[in-house]
């Protein structure tokens, strides 16, 4: 088979094109949910409290987490880096991570049609796994300052699974079908919720 046949093949072969098309999007969602996450986690720090809008922020937010970079994204991770978050070598992975969801989003079709083009699976672990970091360290250096008795005596804050990577966990293990059987998380909820 040529190149040309190699690339037919992949994109009108049913299976193939259906489950790149789902990691595409699922890899796309995991980076939206942690750019929420991130740019979240200064706000939070620096809030002056609330209005109609939600939180609501003052000069010092500007001068500590805006002023770093013209990116609210970037700017927040490098205000976590300062902090201990996250280090040098987790930018240079989200980089990385940012070039291919931009490769993905902006231009799906050489992803489901040129077979010399895949998804790099290894690109959403690394996402996964930064969210996840950032995520233990609030919780350890943030929400247990405020409140240490929200983690259970004996508990290891090593072994917290955060909520938003439970939730991508559990959107992968539906999309992707690795739950235990098919509907599995759907039928024990309206089991408990009739």
């Amino acid at each position: 088979m040529n190149a040309t046949e190699k690339s037919w093949e992949k994109f009108l072969h049913p299976g193939t094109l259906r489950t790149n098309l789902i990691a595409i999007s699922l890899f796309i969602t995991a980076f939206e949910t942690f750019k929420a996450r991130v740019i979240e986690k200064p706000e939070t720090f620096f809030s002056d409290g609330f209005d109609e809008h939600g939180l609501t922020l003052g000069e010092t937010y500007r001068s500590e987490v805006l002023s770093k970079s013209k990116s609210k994204l970037y700017a927040s991770l490098l205000w976590l880096k300062e902090q201990g978050g996250i280090d040098q070598s987790d930018l240079e992975a989200f980089d990385s991570i940012r070039i291919h969801r931009n490769e993905l989003a902006h231009d799906p079709l050489p992803f489901l049609a040129n077979h010399e083009r895949d998804f790099d699976i290894s690109k959403f672990q690394a996402l996964i796994a930064l969210l996840a970091k950032i995520e233990k360290w609030w919780v350890v250096y943030f929400e247990l300052t405020i409140n240490p008795e929200i983690l259970p005596d004996g508990a290891d804050p090593d072994e917290i699974i955060p909520g938003p990577v439970w939730s991508l966990q559990l959107l992968l293990d539906i999309a992707l079908g690795n739950e235990p059987e098919e509907g599995y998380y759907y039928n024990a909820f309206m089991q408990r919720n009739p």
